[in-house]
């Protein structure tokens, strides 16, 4: 890696290759040849091979020596060291488990845990912190190739990044292991890289950017708390796999995320083991919940919950609640509301309540009951469902058998099953829900993303000891995985090889699993093992053990399945995997498979009346319910069947199609494997558990990739490399000279003889099979070794000629020194050798004369040197004059140089500015843009609505042509009934004229409508000009556009330019810089010249002084010149500020004159007077300006005096001046630019007043950047004062620089000039843009009232055109709403006055403020220089302070050892004391003791007396002797046993005495000693303290007359802090009252915007009343066609009617015909006469009917008519209602224009206004705070200070006391001593009485002990001469009393036997009993 030394990140991720790289190591491996031997304690050990007997190999341990003998096949190669902790194991030249193992230990062991294995990269747990993903790790890894850095998990995802970015193909991360190796934090890290490389944020204007991120980053808490949990290998163990996919959109930035969960572990929250835990949330929620959400939840301690089995765990350096509250925010920050958190809490509430519902049996049935139900109560309050219905639905659920419904009593196993099942299903949907919500917040964007990244954490494979289904799903998931890991590592190998070339047969290693895949998951033909368990689940009477049954039928030759040899249940199987044999156990398979729920419970929840609870259980009906699991048998209670066809779908089959999505996915993925490993069960920091390792590496696959890779050639090396390694191997077979690299390895390769098997050669490497490399190595070495040795040999044999040589040469030196040493000693005693050595000396006197001629002539040499010197000295001394002129002269070139630097910096500055100004206006067209098109819209959204009533208006014109058409029939029809019915033509007539009536109002109303027609046409001709207008200004807005970006192209140019001009001017700059370093190396040598000549000439010092006297000088003039330019900079810095004041000041009083221009006269007044007081400030100005040029001018040409002097020639000024004419080009463009502009904008009509406020706020802009420049010229200015400073201290070394320093004299004037000319230049074009703004400002308003002019002329033109019929109502309307604006206006002008008046207010404040201002500064100055002087005196203070502190510290360490010494006395003082009261207690025991012995001896004595008078009486009564021979014996051996413990307890006391005795006598000795020593240490002791006593009262004083000198300085410095305080209150006051000035204007402005509001709602009331007028228009007319409807129908009856009564009338016409023809046959008619009569009258009453009903009907008729004509003037009155609505509208929607566009004036007269006020005084304020921050900060230093020195004070006083309660201390411990002293005397005395007490009672009880003795002595004698004469004399009385007694001879031998064993008892040491 580097060969740097690794920073303390870094050394855990690069390796030290020098180490690796140890030749010694090299050398070891190849002597010992060393392998790899089976070990049970560390996996593998090193040995290297001794012996080998055929299979066998004799192998000695490479660790402890011992040897052992091994099977050859265990035997395992050893790769060189060479590979010792290499990156990438693929590398390794030996392929094998050992060598694997070793590499990732020894990486392991040195804190590199990453380590790749081919495509795997593997990570070791660290169980620790490492400083490896820090921003700088982040850094360091992005945009890197993967061999371009060590390995690492940021390595694996940058590379995945920038495939994804350059590939456009899709990418995944795959991190799988064992529970505790570091998935989930390897995810982690995989996220936060990809947050910080993708962000959305960078180069993102957006208010919400890095949201996403932050969400991405903030999903993963909630889903830890949710599924993870504590387990025993792992603290945070996620229980579910998860795949989290981020969508990158094409410029690589995160647009969404989306995250996919597997197999989550839901029976976790029901039961764990002894020290695990449930999920997170239930302890975050107990510990962290506050009171109110408590009772909410109804929560209760962790030990009241059945479900978390081990009560509270605790995880070590978590808190509980502080994770709840991470939690909660992290769901806040995923958009969870308050509501949905609380839901998601009371369902885990639940889940933990379902827990303690308990179920009790029926004392004679199994029917199960709920005594208590309190926790269902809070279940069902929880989650909104009914008690009583709950209870019912968990104990008597309705279940359907057949058709009918059936309640069915549960059993209590049935009831807890059904509760904990639905504590299961309800955590699962949640956590479904919560990924929902999570998935729904990182993909809001809702943006498609171009291409995805994922990174799956899935668990890896696992092989328990008990494998139930979810290790089935598990490691099927994981043989899937592994496969695609073989498939892609096939298709790397293949394109490798391909592209090399070479030839391979290729093996897809991914078929290799396949047989097992299909095992699982095979659908048919055989099915497979989840097809078979789906299947069972279908059959009713189905159990786990007829699932096994049927797959041992089905399966059971199948290559990968096989049953296990020892069957503990029938429901064992076993499958062949990939990673080993695992032996599964089918008990539960079909319940889990099915996951049954009780559905009258899920029924209920999905009515509950909480929407989340609802939502949770929208798919109630695709459970499996009860119904399913009663059609069980009670075998298989558990397991259940399908349900509804079609709804249900089991977990195998749900999980199955999942994971094919899933491995769809990675397919069309490109992978990148991690592999984690965890490297002990301990959780412990480096230690590394072998055995569990390789456990992992095989079942994760790393070994199944090594198998892979040792089949094809793994060994790849370049050819140069190769080349480079082994050439030493074939240094013959390459020829001199170039070759081409594959050429030589080719020769190389033919010349080592390798078997064509073992290698190929590529187009750029060479591959090699395991093992090569290897035996490569090994020659190699072997090659060296011969060369070593040889080289070794060659070197020996120089060495010893070397040393021969030498030994010959001391040789001859020897022989040399005798030959002399013989030569002398000849000589020694001869006399003529003698005279010789005396004569020689005096023969020089004959020499002098020569001598004097010798002196002579160096006296004169020595002359001529003198004179030359002097020469030289003269020459010196011109030179260092001219020297000093040239220095002078470079440094007023130094000084023109940086001006001119600091101008090009402006003129950059500048350029930069405008261009950003371009850039901001180019944003706000842009933004102007956005609003047309908005606008364009709205109209197009207008022209819509209209033409819909367009529509609508053409519709009904349509139905009245219709009508009308239907009307000409009718007529028409009409006109034939006349032609037809001549006769009655006056009643037609009638008729005729009524329908014309008709007709006529027909078209009148066809009229209107042809003329509203007209209207809308008119209206849209209206639009469409609207439209084509919009069209034409977003034209002109395309070609101001594309005028913007041609100037800005040219703006570039320009700035092109002036970068080429600042890059010459800095290359000059380095020319400059470069001479003047070779001018410092010239004057370095002449310097030494100059010294060495001084040294030399010491007689010359005189005129040097002068010289120097003249240096001094020249450098006080230039001093001077330097004094007198600062001086007329600050006077020039000083008036430009001047100058900027009042042109701000002017640009205020222009502003608000123009604003207040179209006002009443007393406004024309005051901008008169404004006008006035404008041009005496502006002849103040110029006067001030004439005065400051005249002075400049002065100060210039004394400037040019002094420099005219210096400079002679002006060569190189024409360069510069060719600089800037084209600088003054660039900006006679930029002001023909500007010019063009300005006409631009006076051409732009609607665009005037935003482009003159732009303007304006471009001139304030750049006057504040002219201000910068000047303040970075005078910076510029200070720093060529220091620059100059710094040359003379150069001074002395500037002895060669003529030619040079003329040349920089002249630039120097040349520059001076330009200078001038460029601030003339400047000055000028100001003055032209203050010129041109003015006349911008009056061209705008006067271009704006002609506009206004023209607008209002038109407006009123069309009024007059349109509405002449509506005048009278919109003059009314228009006088009202004048009024009103009238008043508005009135309102105005006050509000107007009222500001003006405060921005008097205000200038008056500011002036105020500024006099205040000055006396702050002044009052600052002055504080300043006391805080100086107060700091000089604290830094004293503190110097005596520390020095105080040092003599303390040192009077401390000698107390502290006093204090040490005098501890140590007192311990042995205590100690002796100890001693003593243990002898005493000794001494006492021992005195008791002596009493006791006495008292037994007194008691012995007795005892013996008794004996003795027993003995007598036994004499005197011989008779009774035999009675009492036992009770004598018993009573003998006990007196004995008592005599022989009396005997050992005074040995004992004896002992004890001598050992007190020798401790008195040790005491007395080292009492004695002490004493001494304690006397001694005492008397030093009270010296020392005297002296300290002394030397402390010194200090005190010292102390007090400090302490007094503070308070002083105390005082003073409180004064100040009160003078600083009343400054303060005055100037917060003055910024109060300036803080209300704008709250006012602010208020003002508030109250504009809501008359705007007001206005708007107005108008849309307006809009609502139109529409809402349309309406019932269009009501009224559907009623006026109901009506025509009716009054056809009418006139259609009517002329019915009409045609019955002509006929009548003609019938009685006919009938009087025939009356008046018959009237002869009148005599013979009568009768029929009086019937025709009475028919006739009949008839009449008929036709009077008839004409009574033609009366109604023409009633009807009539009443109709007039309606119709009523609703025709109703139709006509609303339509001039609408149409006035809509002049009306028209007019307001004028008028608001009108109103917006003043108020929009109003407001930029307003903003514009106070824009410069408030900006000014926003300024003001700014500095007022500044200057009060520094004040207050400077008050807080004081204060601190001054607390400090409180502080200081407190504590020498505090010690001080110290100190003085030390010293009473000590003069008490001093009085203490002394009296314990005397005690301890008293004490020894005492002892020493006692000890001589002692001693005398000592004496007393040896002698009363051998008194004892002597008589115990006695009693003895006389104790056996009484036994010898009993044994004697009383024989025969023995044995007749034993006779009489009716014993035999026995008794008395055993007697005697008794007699004798007590004899011998009594003289030995103690008694048996």
């Amino acid at each position: 890696m580097s060969k740097k030394t690794p920073a303390e990140d870094e050394k855990f991720l690069f390796v030290d290759r020098d180490v690796l790289n140890s030749p010694m190591a090299q050398a070891d491996w190849a002597a010992k040849k060393l392998v790899w031997v089976p070990s049970e304690k560390h996996g593998f050990e090193a040995a290297s091979i001794k012996e080998e007997h055929g299979e066998e190999v004799l192998v000695e341990l490479a660790d402890n020596g011992k040897k052992a003998t091994v099977n050859k096949d265990d035997i395992q190669k050893m790769n060189p060291p060479k590979f010792s902790k290499v990156e990438d194991m693929a590398e390794l030249t030996c392929l094998n488990e050992a060598s694997v193992l070793h590499n990732l230990r020894e990486r392991y062991f040195s804190g590199l845990i990453y380590t790749y294995s081919g495509l795997f990269c593997v990570v070791v747990n660290p169980y620790k912190m490492l400083p490896i993903y820090s921003e700088k790790i982040i850094d360091m890894y992005k945009g890197k190739k993967r061999h371009e850095v060590p390995p690492h998990i940021y390595s694996i995802t940058d590379n995945a990044y920038r495939n994804m970015m350059q590939d456009r193909e899709d990418q995944s991360i795959l991190c799988t292991g064992e529970s505790g190796a570091g998935k989930t934090e390897n995810t982690k890290k995989v996220i936060q890289y990809l947050a910080v490389v993708a962000s959305s944020h960078k180069g993102k204007k957006d208010s919400s950017a890095g949201e996403l991120e932050k969400q991405l980053l903030q999903a993963n808490p909630i889903l830890e708390a949710f599924g993870n949990a504590k387990t025993i290998k792992n603290d945070n163990s996620s229980r579910f796999g998860k795949f989290i996919r981020i969508n990158f959109d094409v410029t690589g930035y995160i647009v969404g995320a989306n995250i996919e969960t597997y197999l989550l572990e839901k029976s976790r929250c029901i039961r764990q083991a002894k020290t695990e835990r449930a999920f997170h949330i239930f302890y975050y929620m107990i510990a962290g919940a506050k009171d109110k959400l408590r009772e909410e939840l109804l929560l209760e301690p962790f030990s009241n919950y059945r479900f978390l089995s081990a009560g509270h765990v605790q995880i070590p350096g978590q808190q509980d609640d502080e994770m709840y509250e991470e939690t909660m925010e992290a769901m806040n920050i995923m958009g969870l509301t308050e509501e949905e958190r609380i839901d998601i809490l009371k369902v885990c509430s639940t889940v933990m309540q379902l827990g303690n519902i308990e179920f009790k049996k029926e004392r004679n049935q199994e029917q199960a009951t709920m005594p208590d139900n309190t926790a269902a109560q809070k279940v069902c309050h929880l989650q909104g469902i009914n008690v009583t219905d709950f209870t019912r639905a968990i104990l008597t659920p309705r279940i359907k058998v057949g058709r009918e419904v059936v309640q069915k009593a549960q059993t209590k196993e049935q009831a807890d099953f059904a509760t904990e099942a639905l504590a299961k299903a309800i955590f699962e949907r949640l956590f479904r829900w919560i990924l929902g919500r999570v998935n729904k917040a990182l993909d809001k964007t809702k943006r498609q993303g171009a291409s995805f990244l994922g990174i799956l954490d899935i668990a890896g494979f696992e092989i328990f000891e008990d494998n139930s289904f979810e290790q089935l799903c598990i490691n099927y998931t994981n043989e899937k995985l592994q496969q695609l890991f073989n498939h892609t590592m096939f298709i790397l190998e293949q394109e490798e090889y391909q592209r090399e070339g070479i030839e391979w047969n290729f093996i897809d290693f991914g078929l290799d699993l396949q047989p097992c895949i299909e095992l699982i998951e095979r659908p048919n033909n055989p099915p497979g093992i989840l097809a078979l368990l789906d299947e069972e689940c279908w059959f009713p009477k189905a159990t786990d053990v007829s699932f096994v049954e049927k797959l041992l039928n089905t399966q059971g030759n199948h290559v990968k399945f096989a049953k296990p040899k020892q069957l503990k249940s029938k429901t064992e199987f076993s499958i062949l995997h990939y990673a080993g044999k695992v032996d599964y156990n089918a008990t539960a398979w079909l319940t889990k498979n099915m996951d049954p729920l009780n559905d009258n419970v899920t029924a209920l929840l999905s009515n509950s009346s909480s929407p989340f609870v609802q939502d949770l259980w929208k798919d109630a009906d695709r459970v499996v319910g009860l119904d399913t699991l009663a059609k069980m048998t009670d075998s298989s209670m558990p397991s259940a069947s399908k349900t509804k066809k079609g709804m249900f779908r089991t977990v195998g089959q749900l999980y199955k199609e999942s994971l094919g999505k899933l491995m769809t996915t990675l397919h069309n993925t490109q992978p990148n494997f991690v592999r984690c490993i965890i490297p002990n069960h301990e959780k412990r920091a480096g230690k590394l558990d072998a055995h569990l390792v390789l456990e992992q590496l095989r079942c994760n696959g790393v070994l199944e990739g090594i198998r892979i890779c040792r089949q094809g050639f793994p060994n790849r090396i370049v050819f140069q490399e190769f080349r480079q390694r082994y050439e030493i191997l074939a240094a013959s077979a390459i020829p001199k000279g170039f070759m081409d690299g594959k050429q030589a390895c080719c020769l190389m390769i033919k010349h080592l003889d390798l078997d064509p098997n073992l290698y190929r050669i590529g187009q750029s490497k060479i591959f090699f099979r395991t093992g090569v490399l290897a035996q490569l190595e090994e020659e190699r070495d072997l090659k060296i070794t011969v060369i070593i040795i040889a080289f070794q040999a060659q070197a020996r044999g120089f060495l010893a000629r070397k040393a021969f040589a030498k030994r010959q040469q001391q040789l001859t030196a020897m022989k040399v020194i005798q030959r002399n040493c013989a030569a002398y000693l000849k000589l020694r005693n001869w006399q003529w050798w003698r005279l010789f050595t005396k004569v020689k000396p005096l023969l020089q006197v004959t020499r002098q004369e020569e001598e004097m001629s010798l002196k002579d002539e160096e006296l004169q040499k020595a002359k001529e040197v003198a004179t030359k010197f002097e020469s030289e000295l003269k020459e010196i001394t011109l030179k260092h004059t001219q020297i000093v002129e040239e220095r002078n002269a470079l440094q007023e070139q130094l000084q023109a140089e940086t001006e001119l630097f600091a101008e090009a910096e402006e003129m950059r500055v500048r350029l930069a500015a405008k261009k950003q100004e371009l850039e901001e206006i180019l944003h706000e067209m842009e933004a102007r843009l956005d609003e047309e098109e908005e606008r364009a819209q709205a109209l197009l959204l207008d022209k819509k609505k209209m033409q819909q009533q367009m529509q609508e208006l053409e519709e009904h014109l349509e139905e009245e042509e219709d009508a009308r058409q239907k009307l000409q029939l009718e007529k028409v029809t009409c006109e034939g009934k006349i032609k037809k019915l001549e006769e009655d033509v006056l009643v037609m007539e009638d008729q005729n004229n009524k329908l014309l009536k008709e007709r006529k109002l027909m078209e009148e109303r066809i009229a209107d409508f042809s003329a509203t027609l007209a209207e809308e046409e008119e209206k849209s001709k209206n639009l469409t000009k609207l439209k084509n207008k919009h069209e034409s200004m977003i034209s002109e807005l395309e070609v101001r556009l594309k005028k913007e970006e041609k100037t800005r192209q040219e703006l570039d140019k320009a700035k092109r330019k002036l970068e080429a001009e600042s890059n010459d001017l800095q290359e000059q700059i380095a020319d400059l810089q470069a001479q003047i370093a070779d001018l410092k190396a010239q004057l370095a040598k002449k310097e030494e010249e100059l010294q060495n000549a001084l040294a030399r000439l010491e007689d010359e010092t005189a005129q040097k002084n002068n010289a120097l006297k003249k240096i001094r000088e020249l450098e006080g003039h230039i001093s001077d010149l330097q004094e007198d330019l600062d001086s007329e900079r600050a006077a020039r810095n000083k008036a430009e500020k001047i100058k900027r004041d009042l042109g701000e000041e002017l640009e205020a009083l222009k502003s608000e004159l123009e604003d207040t221009l179209d006002t009443t006269a007393t406004q024309q007044e005051l901008r008169a007077k404004r006008e006035q007081e404008v041009t005496l400030l502006k002849r103040a100005m110029e006067d001030e300006n004439r005065t400051h040029e005249a002075q400049v001018q002065e100060m210039r040409q004394k400037h040019t005096q002094a420099v005219e002097e210096l400079t002679e020639q002006l060569e190189q000024s024409k360069r510069v001046k060719t600089n800037l004419e084209k600088a003054k080009q660039a900006l006679e463009k930029e002001t023909s630019e500007l010019t063009i502009e300005v006409r631009s904008l006076t051409q732009a009509k609607q665009e005037g007043e935003h482009k003159r406020k732009k303007l304006e706020g471009q001139v304030t802009d750049l006057q504040s950047r002219f201000s910068d420049s000047e303040k970075q010229k005078a910076e510029l200015g200070e720093r060529c004062s220091k620059m100059t400073v710094e040359l003379e201290s150069v001074t002395n070394l500037l002895n060669e620089a003529e030619g040079k320093n003329i040349k920089l004299s002249k630039d120097v004037t040349s520059l001076t000039s330009q200078i001038q000319d460029t601030q003339e230049l400047l000055a000028e074009e100001t003055r032209q843009k203050l010129q041109f703004s003015t006349k911008l400002r009056q061209a705008e308003d006067d271009k704006n009232s002609l506009q206004e002019q023209l607008e209002e002329e038109m407006e009123a033109k069309r009024n007059v055109e349109r509405h002449v019929s509506t005048l009278n109502i919109q003059l009314s309307d228009a006088k009202k709403k004048l009024e009103e604006m009238s008043g508005n206006i009135e309102l105005f002008e006050e509000g107007k006055k009222r500001l003006q008046r405060d921005l008097e207010a205000a200038n008056t404040q500011f002036e105020e403020k500024a006099s205040a201002y000055d006396k702050l500064e002044k009052t600052k100055n002055r504080l300043q220089q006391e805080l100086e002087d107060t700091l000089m005196d604290l830094d004293n203070q503190r110097q005596i302070v520390s020095n105080l502190e040092k003599k303390q510290k040192k009077f401390d360490q000698m107390l502290a050892e006093e204090k040490s010494i005098s501890s140590k006395y007192a311990d042995e003082r205590d100690r002796a004391e100890a001693e003593a009261r243990e002898k005493e207690t000794k001494a006492l025991s021992l005195a008791r003791a002596l009493e006791e012995a006495q008292d037994a001896r007194e008691e012995l004595e007795r005892a013996n007396k008794a004996l003795r008078l027993e003995m007598e009486d036994l004499i005197s009564s011989k008779d009774d002797v035999g009675k009492n021979v036992h009770e004598l014996e018993k009573s003998k051996r006990g007196l004995e046993a008592q005599v022989e413990e009396m005997k050992t307890q005074l040995e004992e006391l004896e002992d004890e005495l001598q050992a007190a005795e020798d401790a008195k006598l040790r005491l007395e000795v080292n009492m004695q000693a002490l004493k001494a020593q304690f006397e001694r240490d005492l008397q030093g002791r009270d010296e020392m303290g005297e002296e300290k006593k002394r030397q402390l009262v010194k200090q005190v004083r010292e102390l007090e007359t400090e302490l007094e000198d503070e308070r002083k300085q105390r005082a003073l410095a409180a004064a100040a802090k009160k003078k600083l305080e009343t400054d303060m209150k005055d100037l917060e006051g003055q910024i109060e009252t300036a803080n209300k000035g704008r709250d006012e204007a602010i208020k003002q402005l508030r109250k504009l915007q809501a008359q705007m509001k007001d206005y708007q709602r107005e108008l849309e009331d307006a809009r609502a009343a139109r529409e809402e007028v349309l309406i019932t228009a269009k009501e009224s007319e559907k009623k006026a066609k109901s009506l025509e409807a009716e009054l056809i129908q009418l006139q259609e009856e009517l002329a019915a009617a009409e045609r019955a009564r002509k006929q009548a009338e003609a019938e009685r016409d006919e009938l009087n015909d025939e009356l008046a023809s018959n009237s002869s046959g009148k005599s013979a008619l009568t009768d029929e006469k009086r019937r025709l009569e009475a028919k006739i009258a009949q008839l009449e009453e008929e036709l009077e009917e008839e004409q009574s009903n033609m009366e109604i009907l023409n009633d009807r008729l009539r009443k109709s008519t007039q309606q119709v004509d009523q609703l025709n003037i109703e139709l006509q009155a609303e339509r001039s209602t609408s149409q006035k609505n809509e002049s009306a509208r028209q007019q307001m929607e004028r008028q608001n224009k009108e109103l917006k566009a003043k108020l929009q004036e109003m407001e930029n007269q307003v903003k514009s206004k106070f824009k410069s006020s408030i900006s000014a005084l926003e300024t003001k304020v700014a500095q007022l705070e500044e200057q009060l921050e520094q004040e207050n900060r400077d008050k807080q230093a004081s204060a601190k200070s001054m607390r400090q020195k409180d502080k200081k004070l407190k504590d020498l006083m505090m010690q001080v006391e110290d100190e003085r309660k030390q010293a009473e201390q000590y003069k008490d411990q001093a009085d203490k001593a002394n009296s314990r002293m005397k005690q301890l005397k008293r004490q020894l005395e005492e002892s020493e009485e006692e000890s001589q007490r002692a001693t005398a009672a000592r004496r007393k009880l040896q002698r009363e002990l051998d008194e004892a003795t002597e008589a115990n002595d006695a009693m003895s004698r006389e104790v056996n001469s009484l036994k010898s004469k009993l044994r004697r004399g009383n024989e025969p009385s023995f044995g007749s009393t034993q006779r009489r007694m009716g014993g035999s001879r026995r008794v008395v031998e055993d007697a005697s036997e008794e007699e004798l064993d007590s004899q011998t008892d009594f003289n030995g040491t103690k008694s048996s009993e």
